[in-house]
Order: C-alpha cells, then sequence, then structure tokens
C-alpha cells in the first residue's frame, strides 16, 4: 500500500523539523484513529439492547470523547510540541508522571497494533486457504510493514493513506444508510434492553464498548509538529471528528436494525451479514471490503500516533538516543517506527485478541493525566497564551474532568476477571522500566518541557 506512493515531498520549510500537513489530511487521521467506520462494535446490540446501545453512543461523547476533546485543544493551543499528551503531562507533572504517560501509551499499544494485524489476516483467511500457522504471521507482518513504509515516508503519505481508505469506507456506508432507509419496519430502539438480564451486566458491558469506540481523542497531539498551525488546525479537525465518529456509529447500525429488527443475533463484523440481507450480495460484499479496509486504515493511523511517543521519550533522554534521530531523506523517526513495527510483528505470532482488552486500562490512565495536566497547566502557567481555553471557566473544566473520571470508574469496576488479572501488570511495568532506565541503565531525562513563560 505504502510502497505504491512514490510522489517526492517537499523539504520542511526552514526552522521546522517535519514535513507538515494541513486541515483534510489531519480530520482523516483523526478519523481513522477514533472510528475508522462502523464495524467491530455490532456485539453492543445483542449484549446491552438496541435502545440502550444507542442511547450510549448518542450520551457517552458528552461524558467521555468531547471533555477529553476539549482538554487536548487547549493544551496544544498551549504547548503545540512533538509527543503531545506525553509532554503535557512531563511539563505537568514532572518527570516521573511524565514518563508513565509516555510508557503505558506507548507499550500498551503494542497488543492493539498487533491485533489489526492478525485481524486483517482473520478477514482474507476466510477466502484465501492455507493462511494458518506461519503464513498467517507472515501476512500479517507484511500488512504492518507496508503501513510502516507509508509512515516513515511521512504524515503527509500517511495522511493521503488515510483519505483515499476512508472514501473507499464511507461510500458502501452510506449506500448501506440509503437501502436500509428504503425498508424501514419497526423502531430500533425496542427493547430498550434485553429481557431477562440483569442491569448491571447489560449496563457495564455497555458502557465499556461505547468508551472503547470514543477513546483516543488525545492520541493525535503527537504529530503536533508535523501539523501546519498546530493549535488552529487541531481544534477545527476536533470539532469535526466528534460528530463524524457520531453519525458512523449511531445511523448505519441504528437504520440496519430498523430494517432488520433481529438485534439479538448482532456479534462483532454482523454489519456485513446485514449489508448482505438488505441490499444483496453486491452491498453485502462492499461492506466486507469496507471492513477490511477499515482495519487497514486503523492501523495506518494508529502506527503514526504511537511511534511518536518513543521518539519524544528519546528525546527527552528516556529512552536510547537513537530512537529519536530522524531520517534524513523523509525527516521522519523512521527508528522508532521500525523498532515499533519490529514488536508489533512479534507479537503477531500470539493470539493477541483476548489480551487487548487489557489495553483499555492503559489508556484510561492516559486520558485521566490528559485531563488533569489541563487543571495543573492552567495553576502553572494561568496567563500564557492559549488560542482556545475549555469554555465555561471553573465550571466547564470541572465538567471536563469530573465526568470522564467517574466514567472511567463504572469502567474499571465492571472491568472483566481477564482485565483484572493482567492489566495491573501492564501499568506496573511503568515504574519498573522508570526505576531501570534511570539507576540501571543510566539514561538521564532531559530539561524541562519548554513552555510559553520558559
Amino acid at each position: 500500500m505504502g510502497a505504491s506512493v512514490t510522489a517526492p515531498q517537499p523539504a520542511p520549510p526552514a526552522g521546522v523539523r517535519f514535513r507538515q500537513v494541513g486541515f483534510l489530511p489531519l480530520l482523516f487521521l483523526f478519523y481513522a484513529y477514533t472510528c475508522a467506520g462502523p464495524f467491530g462494535y455490532e456485539k453492543i446490540f445483542a449484549l446491552s439492547g438496541p435502545g440502550m446501545s444507542l442511547l450510549f453512543f448518542a450520551i457517552v461523547p458528552f461524558l467521555w470523547s468531547i471533555p477529553v476533546a476539549l482538554a487536548a485543544a487547549e493544551l496544544n493551543s498551549l504547548l503545540p510540541v512533538e509527543g503531545g499528551f506525553y509532554r503535557w503531562v512531563r511539563a505537568a507533572f514532572g518527570d516521573f508522571v511524565g514518563f508513565l504517560c509516555g510508557w503505558w501509551n506507548w507499550t500498551g499499544t503494542f497488543l492493539l497494533n498487533s491485533l489489526y494485524g492478525v485481524l486483517f489476516m482473520d478477514y482474507l483467511s476466510n477466502y484465501v486457504p492455507g493462511l494458518t500457522g506461519f503464513w498467517k504471521w507472515a501476512g500479517a507482518s507484511l500488512f504492518l510493514w507496508l503501513l510502516a513504509y507509508a509512515n516513515i515516508r511521512g504524515i503527509q503519505v500517511a495522511g493521503w493513506v488515510a483519505t483515499v481508505l476512508q472514501l473507499m469506507i464511507l461510500i458502501p456506508v452510506m449506500w448501506l444508510c440509503l437501502a436500509a432507509l428504503l425498508k424501514w419496519q419497526q423502531n430500533p430502539l425496542v427493547p430498550f434492553v434485553p429481557p431477562n438480564r440483569h442491569f448491571g451486566a447489560v449496563f457495564g458491558m455497555g458502557l465499556a464498548l461505547a468508551m472503547w469506540n470514543y477513546a483516543g481523542f488525545e492520541q493525535l497531539s503527537s504529530v503536533a509538529e508535523e501539523v501546519k498551525d498546530a493549535p488552529r488546525t487541531y481544534l477545527r479537525a476536533v470539532v469535526w471528528v466528534t460528530p463524524m465518529g457520531m453519525l458512523t456509529y449511531i445511523v448505519p447500525a441504528g437504520l440496519a436494525l430498523a430494517a432488520l429488527g433481529n438485534w439479538a443475533e448482532w456479534k462483532t463484523g454482523y454489519l456485513v451479514s446485514a449489508a448482505d440481507q438488505i441490499g444483496g450480495p453486491a452491498l453485502g460484499g462492499a461492506m466486507l471490503v469496507a471492513s477490511i479496509i477499515g482495519v487497514a486504515s486503523l492501523s495506518n493511523s494508529t502506527i503514526l500516533a504511537t511511534t511518536r511517543l518513543p521518539f519524544a521519550m528519546a528525546e527527552d533522554g528516556y529512552l536510547p538516543g537513537w530512537l529519536a534521530q530522524l531520517h534524513p531523506r523523509y525527516a521522519t523517526p523512521a527508528r522508532a517506527i521500525a523498532f515499533s513495527t519490529v514488536i508489533y510483528c512479534a507479537l503477531a505470532v500470539a493470539d493477541v485478541v483476548n489480551l487487548v482488552a487489557i489495553y483499555i486500562w492503559t489508556r484510561i490512565a492516559t486520558s485521566l493525566l490528559t485531563l488533569l495536566a489541563a487543571w495543573r497547566m492552567r495553576h502553572k502557567l494561568p496567563e500564557a497564551p492559549r488560542h482556545f481555553r475549555i469554555p465555561g471557566g471553573r465550571l466547564g473544566l470541572a465538567y471536563v474532568i469530573v465526568l470522564p473520571t467517574i466514567l472511567c470508574g463504572l469502567k474499571v469496576y465492571y472491568s472483566e476477571p481477564i482485565i483484572f488479572r493482567y492489566a495491573p501488570w501492564l501499568l506496573a511495568s511503568g515504574p519498573i522500566a522508570y526505576g531501570l532506565l534511570r539507576w540501571v541503565f543510566r539514561l538521564q531525562p532531559a530539561g524541562p518541557v519548554a513552555t510559553p513563560h520558559s
């Protein structure tokens, strides 16, 4: 995929380290990271009922993703730096907490990106015989390396890839919506919850899935120095991507439920089958292709966002300095991208599907630290220039911090046993790694993050 892009890229402007993109590529990268299409969340309707599920997708953004997006927009307007949220947390709370934020996010996404490679091959294995064992791993590795190469070529190539892939996804999704609308038969909100199911379980599982699908609104801040006029461009992308994600999750599934009414049969990937029932084999085939492309789009944007963390952490002295070297031609953190991809491929040999759920705890920790950083920087730099402030003064800041914290507490409380078993170990790896890198390998943090009043 990335190898087909051969157009030369202009050198970065004088005084700029990276090649940069504008609003449209950032928007599609942002949308790809936080959504990428109406795939992978369908089982929420069988678990929590169509009414409660659609309500979750309508309300959770106001309690979770929008507060995170507002905090990220303010912090990005204050500190538009490569590494984004990791460096905001470091500026707010110091070396140790900053390291934890970066480490948890980077290492947690090892599982996530490995999963994308495995899922891509799982889709193909249904149609290409023999894609098992070594060949499945080899195909997953090739898939991940092609996307890594696109990212090594730079954010302009990654943004172009994201734009093309998302347009290829949205066309059959719009086709499905129109076909389902013409076959509307019943109220998609009925029943509100599954009959004879314990409300706590119904609520907890639905909340977890909705939070997962609306997570990540701070993540693209990691490429701030690769965006033209980052404070304003990032804010515009946030304003657009939030309703885009809500519509993507609510409209296609809601219309398909209204046309079919078989909510109890829904499971992961069921929207492809629903498309076949509503519009015939042509629409079903188009939606299947779109779902496969969605995995590629998710992985492309995730590689972009997460590989900037080891680069920034290496620049700050937390990781070996060779990870902070830029490619001489493409001005990208090629070594950080390649090193991360090696780990993705190594983990793609295992069954990571059941383990990737533990990543949500590291995502929760990262997001909460970002929210608290917005509060802390208001106190540390109250007069520093900001192109954007969370509206509503102290009340608005309280909304941004308190509601997501409550929601995260509920999510942790309702976590599955496997998450309670493994997620604490992933979190514990942060302090352990910090101690090893500081006092065994003698890596020393660099000076503090530069701020407007430094």
